[in-house]
Protein backbone atom coordinates (compact mmCIF):
# COMPACT_ATOMS: atom_id res chain seq x y z
CA UNK A 1 0.00 0.00 0.00
CA UNK A 2 1.54 3.64 -0.40
CA UNK A 3 3.23 5.77 2.25
CA UNK A 4 1.59 8.54 3.75
CA UNK A 5 4.21 11.06 5.00
CA UNK A 6 4.12 13.32 8.14
CA UNK A 7 6.88 15.04 9.95
CA UNK A 8 5.89 12.91 13.60
CA UNK A 9 4.64 9.48 14.12
CA UNK A 10 4.05 8.47 17.50
CA UNK A 11 3.13 5.10 18.42
CA UNK A 12 0.70 4.77 21.28
CA UNK A 13 -2.41 6.62 21.95
CA UNK A 14 -2.56 6.74 25.83
CA UNK A 15 -1.97 10.00 27.64
CA UNK A 16 1.93 10.57 26.79
CA UNK A 17 1.56 9.64 23.17
CA UNK A 18 -1.33 11.97 23.09
CA UNK A 19 0.01 14.82 25.06
CA UNK A 20 3.41 14.48 22.55
CA UNK A 21 1.08 14.47 19.68
CA UNK A 22 -0.38 18.06 20.44
CA UNK A 23 2.09 20.22 21.63
CA UNK A 24 4.28 18.61 18.40
CA UNK A 25 1.14 19.22 15.92
CA UNK A 26 1.47 23.08 17.87
CA UNK A 27 4.76 23.13 16.91
CA UNK A 28 3.80 23.35 13.40
CA UNK A 29 4.68 20.06 12.81
CA UNK A 30 2.69 17.46 10.84
CA UNK A 31 1.43 14.73 13.11
CA UNK A 32 0.04 11.47 13.12
CA UNK A 33 -0.83 8.97 16.25
CA UNK A 34 -0.79 5.00 15.56
CA UNK A 35 -3.25 3.81 18.15
CA UNK A 36 -6.37 0.92 17.82
CA UNK A 37 -8.31 2.60 20.60
CA UNK A 38 -6.73 6.15 21.15
CA UNK A 39 -7.15 7.66 24.96
CA UNK A 40 -7.00 3.38 26.11
CA UNK A 41 -4.01 2.61 28.37
CA UNK A 42 -2.91 2.44 31.62
CA UNK A 43 -4.82 5.87 32.28
CA UNK A 44 -7.77 4.16 32.52
CA UNK A 45 -6.87 2.65 35.37
CA UNK A 46 -5.00 5.23 36.98
CA UNK A 47 -6.66 7.17 40.05
CA UNK A 48 -4.92 11.02 38.95
CA UNK A 49 -3.40 11.78 41.52
CA UNK A 50 -0.39 14.49 41.30
CA UNK A 51 1.46 13.36 43.94
CA UNK A 52 4.79 15.05 43.97
CA UNK A 53 5.48 14.82 47.49
CA UNK A 54 3.72 12.13 48.78
CA UNK A 55 5.03 9.66 46.39
CA UNK A 56 8.30 10.36 46.96
CA UNK A 57 10.61 7.63 47.58
CA UNK A 58 14.30 6.90 48.95
CA UNK A 59 16.54 7.09 45.81
CA UNK A 60 14.57 9.06 43.09
CA UNK A 61 15.25 12.35 44.01
CA UNK A 62 16.51 13.25 40.59
CA UNK A 63 12.91 12.26 39.36
CA UNK A 64 11.47 14.39 42.14
CA UNK A 65 12.64 17.70 40.22
CA UNK A 66 11.21 16.52 37.27
CA UNK A 67 8.16 15.81 38.81
CA UNK A 68 7.69 18.75 40.74
CA UNK A 69 8.22 20.55 37.03
CA UNK A 70 5.07 19.18 35.75
CA UNK A 71 3.40 19.34 39.04
CA UNK A 72 4.01 23.08 38.40
CA UNK A 73 3.01 22.82 35.04
CA UNK A 74 -0.45 21.11 35.56
CA UNK A 75 -2.76 24.04 36.34
CA UNK A 76 -1.71 26.01 33.37
CA UNK A 77 -1.73 22.96 31.14
CA UNK A 78 -5.17 22.02 32.23
CA UNK A 79 -6.59 26.02 32.03
CA UNK A 80 -5.24 25.65 28.05
CA UNK A 81 -6.86 21.60 27.53
CA UNK A 82 -9.94 22.79 29.32
CA UNK A 83 -10.19 26.43 27.07
CA UNK A 84 -9.61 24.17 23.44
CA UNK A 85 -11.80 21.89 23.74
CA UNK A 86 -14.35 22.38 26.65
CA UNK A 87 -13.77 19.48 28.59
CA UNK A 88 -13.83 19.63 32.41
CA UNK A 89 -10.86 17.50 33.41
CA UNK A 90 -12.03 16.94 36.94
CA UNK A 91 -8.58 18.59 38.41
CA UNK A 92 -9.24 19.56 42.12
CA UNK A 93 -6.64 21.16 44.39
CA UNK A 94 -8.15 19.48 47.02
CA UNK A 95 -4.45 18.48 48.67
CA UNK A 96 -3.83 14.96 50.03
CA UNK A 97 -3.67 13.22 53.55
CA UNK A 98 -0.79 10.57 53.79
CA UNK A 99 -2.30 8.55 57.01
CA UNK A 100 -0.25 5.77 59.27
CA UNK A 101 -2.58 2.76 61.28
CA UNK A 102 -0.07 1.44 63.51
CA UNK A 103 3.22 2.50 64.92
CA UNK A 104 5.64 0.60 62.37
CA UNK A 105 3.92 2.81 59.78
CA UNK A 106 4.05 5.47 62.03
CA UNK A 107 7.72 5.12 62.02
CA UNK A 108 7.85 4.94 57.91
CA UNK A 109 5.82 7.97 57.51
CA UNK A 110 8.10 10.19 59.76
CA UNK A 111 10.94 8.46 57.53
CA UNK A 112 9.26 9.86 54.88
CA UNK A 113 8.51 13.50 56.07
CA UNK A 114 12.15 13.60 56.96
CA UNK A 115 13.08 12.64 53.23
CA UNK A 116 10.46 15.22 52.36
CA UNK A 117 11.98 18.11 54.43
CA UNK A 118 15.62 17.95 53.34
CA UNK A 119 14.29 17.91 49.70
CA UNK A 120 13.12 21.10 50.78
CA UNK A 121 9.32 20.09 50.32
CA UNK A 122 5.88 21.79 52.44
CA UNK A 123 4.51 18.56 54.25
CA UNK A 124 2.84 19.40 57.36
CA UNK A 125 2.87 16.53 60.56
CA UNK A 126 -0.43 16.03 62.12
CA UNK A 127 -1.29 14.01 65.24
CA UNK A 128 -4.10 11.24 64.74
CA UNK A 129 -6.85 13.49 66.52
CA UNK A 130 -5.59 16.22 63.62
CA UNK A 131 -6.15 13.90 60.71
CA UNK A 132 -9.40 12.90 61.98
CA UNK A 133 -10.27 16.03 62.34
CA UNK A 134 -9.60 17.00 59.01
CA UNK A 135 -11.18 13.79 57.50
CA UNK A 136 -13.86 12.62 59.91
CA UNK A 137 -14.37 9.55 58.29
CA UNK A 138 -11.24 8.21 59.53
CA UNK A 139 -10.60 5.09 61.68
CA UNK A 140 -10.49 5.76 65.50
CA UNK A 141 -7.19 4.23 65.33
CA UNK A 142 -5.02 6.63 62.83
CA UNK A 143 -1.69 7.35 64.65
CA UNK A 144 -1.18 10.45 62.52
CA UNK A 145 -0.55 11.46 58.84
CA UNK A 146 1.13 14.38 56.63
CA UNK A 147 -0.56 16.84 55.21
CA UNK A 148 0.42 17.86 51.54
CA UNK A 149 -1.61 20.94 50.23
CA UNK A 150 0.35 20.81 47.25
CA UNK A 151 -0.36 17.30 45.77
CA UNK A 152 -3.70 17.60 43.89
CA UNK A 153 -5.63 15.00 41.56
CA UNK A 154 -7.07 15.41 37.95
CA UNK A 155 -9.42 12.35 36.53
CA UNK A 156 -7.31 10.72 33.73
CA UNK A 157 -9.74 9.05 31.52
CA UNK A 158 -11.38 13.03 31.19
CA UNK A 159 -7.70 13.81 30.38
CA UNK A 160 -7.51 11.30 28.46
CA UNK A 161 -10.62 12.27 26.27
CA UNK A 162 -9.61 16.12 26.26
CA UNK A 163 -6.17 14.90 24.87
CA UNK A 164 -7.93 13.24 22.14
CA UNK A 165 -10.31 15.98 21.08
CA UNK A 166 -7.12 18.79 20.84
CA UNK A 167 -4.84 16.33 19.03
CA UNK A 168 -8.21 16.37 16.58
CA UNK A 169 -8.89 20.09 16.61
CA UNK A 170 -4.85 20.48 15.71
CA UNK A 171 -4.87 18.70 13.38
CA UNK A 172 -3.44 15.62 14.26
CA UNK A 173 -4.47 12.29 12.22
CA UNK A 174 -5.30 9.16 14.32
CA UNK A 175 -4.14 5.79 12.41
CA UNK A 176 -6.79 3.59 14.41
CA UNK A 177 -4.48 0.33 14.13
CA UNK A 178 -1.90 -1.71 15.66
CA UNK A 179 1.26 -1.19 15.05
CA UNK A 180 2.82 -4.15 13.71
CA UNK A 181 6.53 -3.13 13.41
CA UNK A 182 9.31 -0.39 12.85
CA UNK A 183 10.68 0.78 9.55
CA UNK A 184 14.23 1.26 9.48
CA UNK A 185 16.65 2.36 6.32
CA UNK A 186 19.64 3.36 6.05
CA UNK A 187 20.41 2.75 10.07
CA UNK A 188 17.47 5.47 10.64
CA UNK A 189 13.53 4.96 11.61
CA UNK A 190 11.39 5.66 8.93
CA UNK A 191 7.90 5.13 9.91
CA UNK A 192 6.01 1.96 10.74
CA UNK A 193 3.99 -0.78 9.05
CA UNK A 194 0.64 -1.32 10.83
CA UNK A 195 -1.24 -4.83 11.24
CA UNK A 196 -3.23 -3.93 7.82
CA UNK A 197 0.02 -3.47 6.05
CA UNK A 198 -0.07 -0.07 5.60
CA UNK A 199 3.43 1.46 5.21
CA UNK A 200 3.42 4.77 7.17
CA UNK A 201 6.82 6.96 6.82
CA UNK A 202 7.74 10.01 9.59
CA UNK A 203 10.68 12.28 9.42
CA UNK A 204 10.49 11.51 13.02
CA UNK A 205 8.80 8.26 15.02
CA UNK A 206 7.88 8.67 18.73
CA UNK A 207 7.55 5.69 20.68
CA UNK A 208 5.12 5.80 23.70
CA UNK A 209 3.17 2.69 23.81
CA UNK A 210 3.21 2.11 27.27
CA UNK A 211 4.71 -1.22 28.55
CA UNK A 212 4.11 -2.38 25.31
CA UNK A 213 7.00 0.16 24.04
CA UNK A 214 9.71 -2.87 24.33
CA UNK A 215 8.24 -5.60 22.39
CA UNK A 216 7.75 -3.67 19.04
CA UNK A 217 9.13 -5.38 15.82
CA UNK A 218 12.17 -3.73 13.88
CA UNK A 219 13.58 -1.88 16.97
CA UNK A 220 17.22 -2.89 17.08
CA UNK A 221 17.61 -5.07 20.39
CA UNK A 222 20.21 -2.13 21.66
CA UNK A 223 17.45 0.55 21.27
CA UNK A 224 14.61 -1.15 22.67
CA UNK A 225 13.82 0.64 25.70
CA UNK A 226 13.67 -1.60 28.77
CA UNK A 227 10.11 -1.58 30.37
CA UNK A 228 8.40 -3.91 31.74
CA UNK A 229 4.44 -4.16 32.89
CA UNK A 230 3.82 -3.89 36.73
CA UNK A 231 0.14 -4.55 37.30
CA UNK A 232 -1.88 -2.59 39.00
CA UNK A 233 -5.69 -3.32 40.20
CA UNK A 234 -8.26 -0.53 41.28
CA UNK A 235 -11.78 -0.64 42.51
CA UNK A 236 -14.42 2.18 42.02
CA UNK A 237 -17.52 2.86 44.48
CA UNK A 238 -20.10 5.32 44.29
CA UNK A 239 -20.87 7.56 47.30
CA UNK A 240 -24.87 8.11 47.49
CA UNK A 241 -25.45 11.90 47.88
CA UNK A 242 -26.27 10.94 51.89
CA UNK A 243 -22.71 10.07 52.63
CA UNK A 244 -20.99 13.26 50.70
CA UNK A 245 -18.76 14.54 51.53
CA UNK A 246 -17.32 11.17 51.99
CA UNK A 247 -13.60 12.26 51.93
CA UNK A 248 -12.27 16.00 51.42
CA UNK A 249 -9.07 14.82 49.99
CA UNK A 250 -7.20 12.28 48.83
CA UNK A 251 -5.93 9.84 51.58
CA UNK A 252 -3.24 7.88 51.21
CA UNK A 253 -1.92 5.14 53.92
CA UNK A 254 0.60 2.71 54.64
CA UNK A 255 -1.48 -0.17 55.98
CA UNK A 256 0.30 -3.34 57.04
CA UNK A 257 3.80 -2.17 55.52
CA UNK A 258 1.86 -1.67 51.86
CA UNK A 259 0.32 1.30 50.18
CA UNK A 260 -3.17 2.38 49.95
CA UNK A 261 -5.10 5.40 48.27
CA UNK A 262 -8.96 6.53 48.13
CA UNK A 263 -9.12 9.54 45.67
CA UNK A 264 -12.84 11.42 46.41
CA UNK A 265 -13.85 12.81 42.83
CA UNK A 266 -16.12 15.62 42.27
CA UNK A 267 -18.32 13.46 40.30
CA UNK A 268 -19.25 11.08 43.75
CA UNK A 269 -17.29 8.61 42.55
CA UNK A 270 -14.12 7.02 45.22
CA UNK A 271 -11.39 5.59 43.31
CA UNK A 272 -9.04 2.67 45.48
CA UNK A 273 -6.19 1.47 44.47
CA UNK A 274 -2.14 0.47 44.45
CA UNK A 275 -2.00 -2.72 44.11
CA UNK A 276 1.44 -3.36 42.73
CA UNK A 277 2.26 -7.09 41.20
CA UNK A 278 5.12 -8.00 38.72
CA UNK A 279 3.25 -10.79 36.75
CA UNK A 280 4.24 -9.95 33.28
CA UNK A 281 0.57 -9.27 30.79
CA UNK A 282 -1.74 -11.04 32.99
CA UNK A 283 -4.84 -8.27 33.76
CA UNK A 284 -7.17 -10.01 35.41
CA UNK A 285 -9.06 -8.84 38.19
CA UNK A 286 -8.48 -11.32 41.03
CA UNK A 287 -10.50 -12.03 44.05
CA UNK A 288 -7.67 -11.56 46.47
CA UNK A 289 -6.53 -8.48 45.19
CA UNK A 290 -9.89 -7.06 45.61
CA UNK A 291 -10.40 -8.25 49.22
CA UNK A 292 -7.26 -6.95 49.87
CA UNK A 293 -7.86 -3.64 48.92
CA UNK A 294 -11.17 -3.26 50.48
CA UNK A 295 -10.04 -5.36 53.76
CA UNK A 296 -6.84 -2.49 53.82
CA UNK A 297 -9.64 0.54 53.16
CA UNK A 298 -12.11 -0.78 55.32
CA UNK A 299 -8.99 -0.52 58.04
CA UNK A 300 -8.59 2.95 57.24
CA UNK A 301 -12.14 4.37 56.63
CA UNK A 302 -14.67 1.93 58.07
CA UNK A 303 -17.90 3.28 56.11
CA UNK A 304 -16.49 2.38 52.63
CA UNK A 305 -18.03 -1.03 53.09
CA UNK A 306 -21.68 1.10 52.62
CA UNK A 307 -20.91 2.27 49.34
CA UNK A 308 -21.69 0.81 46.36
CA UNK A 309 -19.35 -0.86 44.37
CA UNK A 310 -19.06 -0.02 40.66
CA UNK A 311 -15.93 -1.14 38.61
CA UNK A 312 -13.14 -3.28 39.11
CA UNK A 313 -10.11 -2.79 36.65
CA UNK A 314 -6.42 -4.27 36.08
CA UNK A 315 -3.88 -2.17 34.48
CA UNK A 316 -0.59 -2.35 33.79
CA UNK A 317 1.95 0.36 34.20
CA UNK A 318 5.00 0.77 32.35
CA UNK A 319 7.89 -0.12 34.51
CA UNK A 320 11.64 0.85 33.87
CA UNK A 321 14.93 -0.06 35.58
CA UNK A 322 15.39 2.94 37.77
CA UNK A 323 11.49 3.35 38.10
CA UNK A 324 12.28 6.93 36.20
CA UNK A 325 10.75 7.83 32.20
CA UNK A 326 13.07 7.39 29.25
CA UNK A 327 12.23 10.99 27.46
CA UNK A 328 13.68 11.75 23.70
CA UNK A 329 15.99 10.44 21.29
CA UNK A 330 16.95 7.14 21.43
CA UNK A 331 20.53 5.67 19.87
CA UNK A 332 18.72 4.89 16.68
CA UNK A 333 18.60 7.99 14.51
CA UNK A 334 14.55 9.36 14.03
CA UNK A 335 13.34 7.22 16.87
CA UNK A 336 12.81 8.57 20.26
CA UNK A 337 10.81 7.19 23.38
CA UNK A 338 8.05 8.65 25.84
CA UNK A 339 7.52 5.38 27.73
CA UNK A 340 8.59 3.91 31.59
CA UNK A 341 6.77 6.68 33.52
CA UNK A 342 6.01 3.89 35.99
CA UNK A 343 3.85 5.20 38.80
CA UNK A 344 3.60 9.15 37.34
CA UNK A 345 2.24 9.08 34.02
CA UNK A 346 -0.52 11.20 34.90
CA UNK A 347 1.74 13.57 36.91
CA UNK A 348 4.45 13.94 34.33
CA UNK A 349 1.89 14.50 31.24
CA UNK A 350 2.50 18.03 31.16
CA UNK A 351 6.42 18.22 31.36
CA UNK A 352 6.61 14.95 28.63
CA UNK A 353 4.51 17.01 26.44
CA UNK A 354 6.98 19.76 26.38
CA UNK A 355 10.31 17.80 26.67
CA UNK A 356 8.97 15.92 23.54
CA UNK A 357 8.23 18.85 21.19
CA UNK A 358 11.48 20.37 21.92
CA UNK A 359 13.16 17.23 21.46
CA UNK A 360 11.58 17.01 18.06
CA UNK A 361 12.31 20.41 16.89
CA UNK A 362 15.70 20.76 18.16
CA UNK A 363 16.78 17.38 18.26
CA UNK A 364 18.18 17.78 22.07
CA UNK A 365 16.71 17.59 25.64
CA UNK A 366 16.06 20.42 27.82
CA UNK A 367 18.58 20.46 31.01
CA UNK A 368 15.82 19.30 33.12
CA UNK A 369 15.06 16.04 31.00
CA UNK A 370 18.58 15.07 30.22
CA UNK A 371 18.80 12.84 33.29
CA UNK A 372 16.12 10.68 31.78
CA UNK A 373 17.75 10.02 28.37
CA UNK A 374 17.03 6.52 27.02
CA UNK A 375 21.09 6.41 26.07
CA UNK A 376 21.34 6.05 30.13
CA UNK A 377 20.61 2.43 29.49
CA UNK A 378 22.36 -0.45 27.76
CA UNK A 379 21.17 -2.74 25.93
CA UNK A 380 17.59 -4.31 26.54
CA UNK A 381 17.57 -7.62 28.08
CA UNK A 382 14.06 -7.69 27.58
CA UNK A 383 13.81 -11.53 25.86
CA UNK A 384 12.03 -12.79 29.17
CA UNK A 385 8.90 -10.73 27.69
CA UNK A 386 8.79 -11.23 24.51
CA UNK A 387 5.68 -12.75 23.49
CA UNK A 388 2.69 -12.76 21.25
CA UNK A 389 1.40 -8.83 21.52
Amino acid sequence: MSSRTSDVLVIGGGIIGLVTAWRAAQRGLATAVVDPEPGGGAARVAAGMLAAVTELHYGEETLLGLNLASARRYPQFAAELTELTGHDLGYRRCGTLAVALDADDRAHLRELHALQQRCGLESQWLSGRECRRLEPMLAPGVRGGLRVDGDHQIDPRRLAAALVVACERSGVVFHRVRAERLDVAGGRATGVTTADGAALGAGQVVLAAGSLSGRLAGVPKEVLPPVRPVKGEVLRLAVPPRYAPFLSRTVRAVVRGGQLYLVPRENGELVVGATSEELGWDTTVTAGGVYELLRDAHELVPGITELPLTETRAGLRPGSPDNAPLLGPSALAGLLLATGHYRNGVLLTPVTGDVLAHALVTGELPDEARPFTPRRFGAAPMEQLEQPV
